[in-house]
């Protein structure tokens, strides 16, 4: 009796243990149980496409592998360590560590080239696996990196387009599932993708940011600046058409870059303006009324004092009107004219043309500028700031106000932002309204005189063959903290102008920082603003409105499509990619019937290779150019891009041996391109 009794009372303990349990530690253990057996890894987010204007693809992702160790499989952890480590160039010690911080899970290492993943498999190591990523590729690599940015190891933006529209670029990231038994085994696993996000269109031109990138390249190798900016407005909406700087970096691998090379000095870059802000003071005085163009100013044989200090022209200028003033650029004349004006509307029209305060560019990192308050200026600030001194802009701001100008007195954002694209969803971002700085009768002044600079003053060097030009040339001494003066011969060369006169189709801007030898803005400046807007405005199909003779026409065309077409120029990784077209019948015809590849456009040589050494060229004829994209890196060669759409050429052909790393040339048409050509081969 008592032993069934002492069973009973142990069944029922049992049981109620087993109640409770069950009906009030459930979801404790229930918990634990799946935090055991489950561990779920964060995989890298997809980022969706960068395009340029024309649906060019300048930001793709493409799929790459990473490598990871569930290290309870593995057996000999020093020798796998060992034989990763060597592969990897790694120390085998921080594989080792790497490997002991879990039993379950543990990155190897992220996005590895397609070799290292060949290499890695074939040694065929219990407890190392692959997991598929989205990796970051930028096809024209440094081709418009400020504008684009770059990203981390996890997909996340860093810079630029990457990482203002980062929220919308980037989906969340993908899952991946491992499961594990009571020992901490991995038995399985499953992927959930990640979500897509937005695709980006941008205002650039491609062919006009490699024509930019190009030229400012050139102007660097030519004057031996530490630093330059071009940038390529349309002045009558505010579209950045190209956005370059130098020095630049490769964005597939940005880490490998410095500092300096990643800053965006056309939205970032502080600096004293000298003459080129002379178009505000001018255009102030000339709005509110208190001069003309043809108002003659004294200019005192080049020098005036201002509250005891001596300012000296850099010629002694006697008379001169206001538009002598501009066109040859006279400190003293400005000066006066300045004075005349008085600090409290000067200041009024210094930030209503922008300066002062960010400009309000789509770019991270802008720069507001400096501007002192009126009160906290000088008896000498009026006369400093009227030749472009004591005053602190950006190259963006800049361009803003010539934009004004030229547009005919309209403040207009600049922008690099087109349209966003989710699924079948458009968005575009959403401009503010034009505001007017000055009257359209002051515009259309400053225009003339800011022609009568190119023509015949100190811009003469910006003139174009078959446009009218305008604009103003800048050398600025560039301040130096260690003597507390400004110096002689460090100096800053600039020159912001736009073309045609009457019906400007492009504003252009142009800045050299301490150029060697020559370093004046008409000197150095100007040839680099003419040289890029004759071939933006060729490309562009614009009409010419002022004759241009048969030679002059002949050797543009000649220099331009010839000579230039065939250069190369390794400081920039995508010369290859494009070539500057200077015709519109020629660009016409490029789109109609693409020209057939030259051995000269790989960039590189390719080195044929004895049978079983290296890699056959893969067949990428009628792919599109992601899927040629990922193809190349997948087998370890460089894809070098020309135009979209659907692959017509490849260079070298396919099963050709080559060794890794060599560059994979293909030029694209799109549909209607391929149709036209086909057309006409029947036609003949």
């Amino acid at each position: 009796m008592m032993v069934a009794a002492l069973a009973a009372l142990w069944t029922g303990a049992v049981f109620g243990r087993l109640a409770y349990l069950q009906l009030f530690r459930y979801s404790e253990y229930y918990s634990r149980a799946l935090h055991q057996q489950r561990l779920i890894v964060d995989v890298g987010a997809r980022r969706s496409e960068i395009f340029d204007r024309n649906m060019n693809p300048l930001a793709m992702s493409v799929a790459v592998d990473s490598c990871f160790a569930v290290p309870s499989e593995i057996a000999d952890r020093d020798m796998v360590a060992r034989l990763i480590g060597k592969v990897l160039d790694v120390a085998a010690d921080e594989i080792a560590t790497r490997l002991a911080s879990s039993h379950s899970f543990v990155w190897i290492a992220r996005k590895l080239p397609p070799e290292k993943v060949t290499r890695i498999a074939a040694l065929n190591l219990r407890g190392i696996y692959f997991q598929r990523e989205g990796g970051r590729f930028y096809p024209k690599r440094a081709l418009a990196a400020h504008v684009l940015g770059y990203v981390d190891i996890d997909e996340k933006g860093l810079g630029g387009i990457e990482y203002s529209l980062d929220d919308s670029i980037r989906s969340k990231p993908g899952k991946m599932l491992i499961l594990a038994d009571a020992h901490r085994r991995w038995y399985d696993s499953t992927d959930k993708a990640p979500d897509s996000g937005s695709s980006v269109i941008l205002t650039l031109d491609e062919k006009i940011q490699y024509i930019a990138e190009k030229e400012l390249s050139q102007a660097i190798r030519d004057t031996q600046a530490k630093s330059g900016t071009v940038i390529v407005e349309n002045p009558n909406t505010g579209e950045l058409l190209a956005v370059a700087n130098w020095p630049t970096f490769n964005p597939n691998a940005a880490k490998d870059s410095n500092p300096e090379a990643r800053m965006d000095r056309a939205a970032s870059a502080l600096y004293e303006p000298g003459s080129v802000f002379k178009i505000v003071t001018l255009s102030a005085a000339i709005d509110q009324g208190i001069t003309n163009a043809d108002e003659i100013v004294d200019c005192q044989n080049g020098a005036i004092y201002i509250a005891g200090h001596r300012i000296r022209d850099h010629k002694p200028f006697g008379l001169l009107s206001v538009a002598q003033i501009l066109q040859y650029s006279s400190d003293v004349g400005a000066i006066k004219v300045g004075l005349r004006l008085g600090a409290p509307k000067f200041y009024d029209y210094i930030q209503a043309f922008g300066f002062g305060q960010p400009t309000g560019v789509d770019l991270p990192g802008e720069s507001r500028g400096k501007l002192r308050r009126v009160e906290n200026w000088t008896p000498v600030s009026v006369g400093s700031i009227s030749m472009g001194q004591e005053i602190g802009v950006t190259p963006l701001q800049m361009i803003t106000a010539m934009t004004a100008i030229a547009n005919g007195g309209l403040i207009l954002r600049p922008h690099v932002i087109r349209e966003l694209h989710h699924g079948n969803q458009v968005s575009e971002p959403r401009e503010p309204e034009p505001r007017r700085v000055i009257k359209a009768t002051t515009a259309a002044t400053m225009r003339r005189m800011l022609e009568g600079v190119v023509l015949g003053g100190t811009g003469k060097l910006a003139k174009l063959d078959g446009y009218s030009t305008a604009g103003k040339t800048g050398t600025a001494q560039k301040y130096d903290p260690a003597t507390g003066r400004y110096s002689s011969h460090d100096l800053i060369a600039s020159f912001v102008g736009f073309a045609p006169i009457n019906t400007p189709a492009v504003t252009i801007y142009v800045q050299l920082d301490s150029p060697a030898g020559r370093h004046e803005g008409g000197q150095v400046a100007a040839p680099t603003f003419k040289r890029i807007a004759q071939q933006v405005l060729a490309y562009l199909g614009v009409p010419r409105d002022i004759p241009v003779s048969g030679d002059t026409l002949h050797a543009s065309r000649a220099r331009n499509t010839g000579a230039r077409a065939d250069e190369k120029d390794d400081s920039l990784s995508d010369a290859s990619d494009f070539e500057p077209v200077q015709s519109p019948e020629a660009s016409r015809a490029d789109e109609a019937t693409p020209a057939p590849l030259a051995p000269a456009a790989a960039a590189a040589p390719t080195v044929e290779l004895a049978e079983g050494e290296g890699v056959p060229a893969p067949q990428l004829l009628g792919k599109t150019v992601r899927d040629v994209t990922q193809e190349c890196l997948r087998i370890g060669l460089t894809p070098v891009l020309l135009g979209t759409g659907i692959a017509t050429e490849q260079s070298p052909e396919t099963g050709v041996l080559i060794r890794r790393g060599s560059r994979v040339t293909v030029r694209f048409a799109r549909q209607a391109q391929l149709l036209s050509a086909a057309t006409r081969g029947k036609v003949k």
